[in-house]
């Protein structure tokens, strides 16, 4: 058997940056800065922009179109960030060091560290419209965990998936969707857990809670940069599911 066959025969059936544990502590990341913008940076939660199209429409209907404007701030940094997460990764690939998702990690462990030394006087809109940045490329990098799609900056998909597969056992009573009912369920709780511990840091620490988010990035990042340089670096070319 030659050495190509040899790579298709052994080829991981998911890689590193798909695998559930990943994404679990990538959605606790995401609840913690959730949590963390919404209790010290202006009552907001950054990782979607459902609430600001929200607020976008109720400002227009009331005639506050100062206020109105400003929505397009945060928006514009959500647009900005899925349009640079989806022309990155084949031009950081053509490099054969490491893959997009691994910079992306590594990038947004940067970005929170600086923002944790922000004075508490400093705008709330610095760290809102970042944290928009940065969970728009998270989002929109990190797809489907284990040939399941998932979101790791908000709750809603796994909230109606667990519903969908709820349904699905009680009709057929099937391992499989009890599987994933566990799965998605499991999601949401590496969120919660993400929020509570914001939640009891920010009265102790202020601004520097951020830094809270970087453990599970910081777990994340060392697994997939230990998998691009060692365990998976003949797979480099090969696209995550879902993209």
């Amino acid at each position: 058997m030659n050495g190509s066959n040899e790579v298709v025969a052994n080829e991981p059936l998911y890689l590193a940056c798909e695998k559930r544990h990943v994404f679990a502590l990538l959605m606790c990341a995401g609840g913690y800065m959730g949590a963390f913008t919404y209790v010290l940076r202006g009552g907001v939660f950054c990782n979607a922009q459902t609430a600001n199209f929200v607020l976008l429409s109720i400002s227009l209907g009331q005639g506050h179109f100062a206020r109105a404007l400003y929505y397009l701030l945060p928006m514009t940094a959500y647009f900005i960030g899925a349009v640079v997460s989806e022309m990155l990764p084949d031009r950081i690939k053509s490099y054969g060091l490491i893959r997009w998702d691994t910079l992306l990690v590594g990038l947004e462990i940067i970005v929170l560290f600086c923002l944790g030394f922000l004075p508490e006087s400093a705008p709330f809109q610095i760290t809102q419209v970042v944290i928009n940045f940065i969970a728009s490329m998270q989002y929109n990098t990190f797809r489907q965990a284990g040939g399941i799609p998932m979101a790791t900056t908000f709750c809603t998909n796994h909230l109606r998936q667990t519903g969908i597969y709820i349904t699905k056992w009680l009709q057929k009573r099937n391992a499989q969707s009890l599987n994933r009912i566990l799965i998605h369920i499991g999601m949401l709780g590496s969120f919660v857990i993400g929020g509570i511990i914001c939640t009891v840091l920010c009265p102790l620490f202020n601004g520097k809670a951020l830094w809270g988010a970087i453990v599970p990035l910081l777990a994340v990042f060392v697994e997939l940069l230990y998998a691009d340089l060692r365990t998976e670096h003949l797979y480099l070319s090969r696209t995550p599911s879902g993209h």
